[in-house]
């Protein structure tokens, strides 16, 4: 099974300053600065997200779109889904994590995995699908 990665972006028309999401050790592994601009930890570019949700490698190909509570890959077939509510859940609906009001983002036992500072679930899409690093 894929690796699951977890990227936090704003689907607003205005963005916000940058967010991150950091390990449980506190390090931050992805930032989405508040151009969209995907980096690493080492900041290196890694991805960018458009404002109209579309999700794009480093080197501007495709690879998969945010449409509201529904996560598309490049050829627009559902991989999962954002509730409302912060549950995340694969093609098939099962659960595959959370994200608590406070911003603890968890896997789908409930365990802490990292956090998403400064996001809104509200604003918010998280992606546990496209970027390894």
């Amino acid at each position: 099974m894929k690796k699951f990665i977890l990227i936090s972006m704003l689907l607003c028309s205005g963005w916000a300053k940058a967010q991150t999401i950091k390990s449980t050790a506190g390090s931050t592994r992805l930032t989405v600065n508040s151009d969209g601009v995907i980096k690493n930890s080492s900041y290196i570019i890694v991805g960018r997200i458009k404002t109209d949700g579309t999700v794009q490698t480093a080197g501007y190909q495709i690879i998969g779109y945010v449409r509201g509570e529904r996560i598309e890959d490049n050829s627009h077939s559902t991989v999962g889904y954002v509730k409302k509510d912060g549950t995340v859940k694969n093609y098939s609906h099962s659960t595959i994590g959370y994200i608590k009001d406070n911003g603890d983002v968890q896997n789908w036992s409930h365990s802490s995995i990292g956090s998403a500072s400064g996001v809104k679930k509200e604003w918010a899409a998280l992606i546990f699908f496209f970027f390894d690093f």
